[in-house]
């Protein structure tokens, strides 16, 4: 079950309606980087979520914060187009051909919601869901969350840096203060499930005597007649610290992959069906 009380989680203010940057706003609601893909990965990690319950707890707990990061950024979107129709028949007027494209502004968010915001990208795509990760496996879910508050912060980032507006720019720093927090607290729920040296590899209930344990911590080098690469990940212990990295010069070491006849009736070419 989940309530509201219709407030703001912070608030929002725009001093300076700007369509284009409404448009901008979009990638962070509906864009890969954005909300409406976290606030799913992690709902739906958490109705996976088995074990302990705090891990489930813990992300139904963000997931609704991120519900609150929509509502805010969707306010953010509404109040920038607020000012949009009169530009908008400003274009039209003074020529057609601009009208198509009016400085940038996405027409969806008028003529679709009434100068509001969608779940779509900054382009007007439809968010599709197929960003959102949910495992099943509560260490690879918190290891794809550090990279969705990644990827959202440098978002968040950019944006900020794509405006002047005081109300907007002191919404982002909120929202960049909590991308922070939420990295860390993914990567402090990696720690308690017993950091690198348990976690790692991934899944750790899959013996690794059972893995092809010469290639468990090998580096391929594909590259000819090139210098021995060096890096953290070509030498030295591994970062579970149950082998040693090392850098092998990558040869094949299967056949030649040969595939049987094509299947009658399968719409192949005479010459496909016929055994060589």
């Amino acid at each position: 079950m989940f309530y509201t009380d219709g407030k703001l989680q912070y608030p929002v203010r725009v001093e300076k309606p700007n369509p284009l940057f409404a448009r901008a706003l979009q990638q962070a609601i509906g864009g890969v980087e954005g909300e409406i893909r976290v606030a799913m990965q992690y709902f739906f990690q958490a109705m996976g979520a088995r074990g302990n319950p705090k891990f489930k707890d813990m992300l139904l707990n963000t997931a609704t914060e991120e519900l609150g990061h929509i509502e805010m950024l969707a306010t953010a979107v509404a109040l920038n187009l607020e000012g949009a129709p009169v530009g908008v028949k400003d274009e039209v007027a003074k020529d057609p051909v601009a009208s198509a494209v009016l400085g940038g502004v996405n027409l969806k968010n008028i003529l679709s919601a009434g100068m509001s915001a969608m779940p779509v990208d900054s382009d007007g795509v439809p968010f599709d869901m197929s960003h959102i990760y949910a495992s099943g496996n509560i260490a690879a879910d918190m290891t794809a969350n550090v990279m969705a508050e990644s990827t959202g912060r440098v978002l968040a980032v950019r944006l900020y840096h794509l405006t002047d507006d005081p109300g907007m720019r002191d919404m982002l720093q909120f929202l960049i203060a909590r991308d922070t927090m939420h990295q860390n607290q993914w990567k402090a729920a990696l720690e308690e499930l017993g950091g690198d040296a348990n976690v790692f590899p991934i899944p750790n209930s899959h013996p690794q005597a059972e893995e092809k344990t010469e290639f468990s911590y090998a580096y391929f080098s594909h590259m000819l007649n090139a210098e021995t690469p060096e890096g953290r990940w070509t030498q030295g212990p591994s970062i579970d610290g149950k082998g040693e990295f090392s850098v092998v010069n990558s040869e094949p070491l299967g056949e030649k992959a040969v595939l049987g006849p094509a299947k009658p009736l399968s719409g192949a070419q005479a010459e496909q069906i016929k055994p060589v």
